[in-house]
């Protein structure tokens, strides 16, 4: 059934609803159990490489799955802003809405995906002349990314799935569809690529097929919470002023997103200038922040989906609440991490790295790496409330300044303090971050809910 009917209550109608500790665990630990599953594929990849004996194949495989994270990192936005824009639809109990807005990002996904696959050529030339790898290296580049690129409207609509979920606060959905996705992914990576003997061909096919897999069943899921409710008409879904608005919102985040790589890139290119040990001592540290950033998604995620669906209901005591909540549980959770890597910290590392010097010099430096969850918090707890809150520009903004004190920091610590510094320098970088949104939090907080 078509409609175009626009919503009977008004943008500052006050729907009012509770935000409890089992609301925000039950959108927090599906999230976080399903990112805990996504470094299994890395580990997957490498260890199908590894039975080949082939050390070309595995360097060919790291720089192809790097040219993945940047790619799907940059297009992150799919996912965070269809969070946003659903959640606000869902505190004006919108249905039509959510279902106009999952459709925008789906054709965004699909146009993205194309424009990926058609530029497959230049994103392998350009991969290659960075790099300058060998040509056994080159050639496995190529193999994987080829292939992989193919995937990349479903991978994409899967962002787009997740969002749509995770903005209505369907958390297990999503986590059902995660473990499906890297579920056949492991499997027939596993099956292609060393069983049947496939090599990095195996790998990349395993990978578009766990996505295809992952996305036919999500919009199987789609299609019948859709069919239940009233479907909105094709107009109302190419309204050019929603269609704006969500160009705006993902841009910004896109934005944000490419500036944060930035900064951890020039952090791993400090390393490389002080030597080959810095380098490796950094590269492991960092993934520490990473891990953890990864696990607190999970409370960003919820502050997200609750600050969105208290914009749309226009109830700012929800609004303030799930700030504070979320913000407690993430506390809790980062302070455990990094209890967690202060004590055991060092033998990671030695599983990790063989070196002796790398792990004498790693324990120097752990301190930095463990306390970076607590750090990082408030930064990523903010992200995820201006993003629900779509307040992308102001995240934006404060990415750019935060940027710009990081490259301060960046140039003159380390002259004075070596390694300290630059790790120093990134703190400054997730402080102003965290602080800045935290002082235009409250002014944007009342604007918006102004009767």
């Amino acid at each position: 059934m078509m409609i175009d009917t626009p919503p009977v209550l008004s943008s500052k109608t006050i729907r009012p609803f509770e935000v409890t500790n089992r609301l925000m665990l039950a959108i927090t630990i599906p999230v976080m159990l399903a990112s805990l599953t996504t470094p299994l594929l890395g580990l997957v990849d490498t260890a199908v490489v590894g039975q080949l004996g082939d050390p070309h194949l595995l360097g060919g495989l790291a720089i192809g799955a790097l040219v993945f994270d940047f790619l799907f990192s940059t297009m992150n936005f799919l996912r965070a802003g269809t969070t946003g824009l659903v959640a606000q639809a869902m505190g004006r109990h919108d249905n039509i809405e959510q279902q106009a807005v999952f459709w925008r990002a789906i054709g965004i996904a699909v146009v993205a995906g194309l424009v990926f696959i058609a530029a497959t050529p230049l994103i392998l030339s350009a991969t290659i002349s960075f790099m300058n790898p060998g040509k056994a290296i080159a050639d496995a580049i190529s193999t994987y990314v080829s292939i992989r690129l193919l995937s990349s409207p479903m991978a994409l609509g899967n962002f787009v799935v997740l969002g749509l979920l995770l903005g209505q606060g369907k958390a297990m959905q999503g986590l059902y569809l995660q473990f499906l996705l890297n579920g056949i992914n492991v499997v027939m990576t596993i099956w292609l690529g060393l069983v049947m003997g496939w090599g990095v061909v195996g790998i990349a096919w395993g990978t578009v097929l766990g996505e295809t897999a992952a996305l036919l069943v999500g919009l199987a899921l789609v299609y019948r919470q859709f069919r239940a409710v009233p479907n909105p008409s094709r107009a109302r879904i190419l309204d050019m002023h929603e269609i704006r608005r969500m160009f705006t919102v993902n841009r910004d985040i896109m934005l944000r997103s490419f500036f944060l790589l930035i900064a951890y890139t020039y952090f791993t290119r400090a390393g490389t200038e002080a030597g080959a040990v810095t380098l490796a001592t950094n590269a492991v540290l960092m993934n520490f922040l990473l891990i953890s950033g990864n696990l607190i998604d999970g409370v960003t995620t919820a502050a997200e989906q609750i600050a969105g669906r208290a914009v749309g209901a226009h109830y700012r005591p929800a609004f303030d609440r799930g700030i504070r909540l979320s913000f407690l549980w993430g506390m809790v959770l980062a302070s455990l991490m990094a209890l967690f890597f202060l004590i055991y910290g060092n033998a990671i590392v030695a599983v990790l790295i063989k070196s002796p010097e790398v792990q004498a010099l790693a324990a120097i430096y752990l301190p930095w790496a463990a306390l970076s969850p607590v750090v990082g918090l408030l930064a990523f707890h903010m992200d995820g409330v201006f993003i629900g809150a779509t307040w992308s520009r102001d995240m934006r903004n404060m990415m750019v300044l935060s940027l710009l004190g990081y490259f301060v920091a960046y140039f003159i610590l380390p002259k004075y303090l070596g390694n300290h510094g630059l790790w120093l320098a990134l703190y400054l970088f997730l402080g102003l971050r965290g602080i800045s949104l935290l002082y235009i939090l409250p002014n944007r907080a009342r604007v918006q809910f102004a009767d």
